[in-house]
C-alpha cells in the first residue's frame, strides 16, 4: 500500500473512531433536548437529526433517507478515490483532507443505518438570539477536510 493512501486511511478510521466514540458518550451521558452549557457560546446539546446538515431534507419520506444518504455517501467516497488518484503522493494536506471527509462521511452514515438518525450535539451560538445549527464531529471533519481541499485546490490554481 502506498504510503500517502496508509495516511488517508488513517485519517479517515482515526476520524470514524473519534466519531462513533463521541456520539456514544452522548448518548450515555447526556438527556436529548436539554443543553448542558460548558462555557459562553457553547452548549452541549443532544440532538436527533433525521436529515441532512442544518437539518435539511428532514421532509424526505423516512424510507427514502438510508437509500438516500448511503448514495450520497458513496459518490462522496469515489469522490474521495479519485482526487487522491489524481493527486496520488503530492500532498499531505491533501490526504489529510481527503482522510477527513471520507471519515465524517461514513461516521454519519454508521449512524443513519444503526438508527435511522445522526446525532449532534456541538452547539454555539447565544441562545435566544443566534445559535449555529447543533453538528457533530464527523460535520466538522468533513467541513475542515473540504476547507482544506479548497485552499490547497486554489492555491495550486494561483500558483500557474
Amino acid at each position: 500500500m502506498k504510503p500517502g493512501l496508509r495516511f488517508l486511511l488513517g485519517i479517515a478510521f482515526v476520524t470514524l473512531g473519534l466519531d462513533i466514540l463521541s456520539k456514544h458518550l452522548v448518548q450515555v451521558l447526556l438527556p436529548p433536548g436539554r443543553p448542558v452549557p460548558v462555557f459562553p457560546g457553547f452548549d452541549l446539546d443532544y440532538v436527533l437529526n433525521s436529515g441532512a446538515a442544518f437539518s435539511l431534507l428532514t421532509n424526505l419520506p423516512s424510507w427514502a433517507r438510508l437509500p438516500f444518504f448511503s448514495a450520497v455517501t458513496l459518490a462522496a467516497l469515489v469522490a474521495v478515490a479519485v482526487f487522491w488518484r489524481s493527486q496520488a503522493g503530492r500532498d499531505r494536506w491533501m490526504e489529510l483532507a481527503l482522510g477527513l471527509i471520507a471519515g465524517g462521511a461514513v461516521g454519519n452514515l454508521v449512524d443513519r443505518a444503526r438508527m435511522g438518525y445522526v446525532v449532534d450535539f456541538l452547539e454555539f451560538g447565544v441562545r435566544g438570539f443566534f445559535t449555529w445549527p447543533v453538528f457533530n464531529l464527523a460535520d466538522s471533519a468533513v467541513c475542515v477536510g473540504v476547507t482544506i481541499l479548497a485552499w490547497k485546490t486554489l492555491a495550486k490554481g494561483a500558483e500557474k
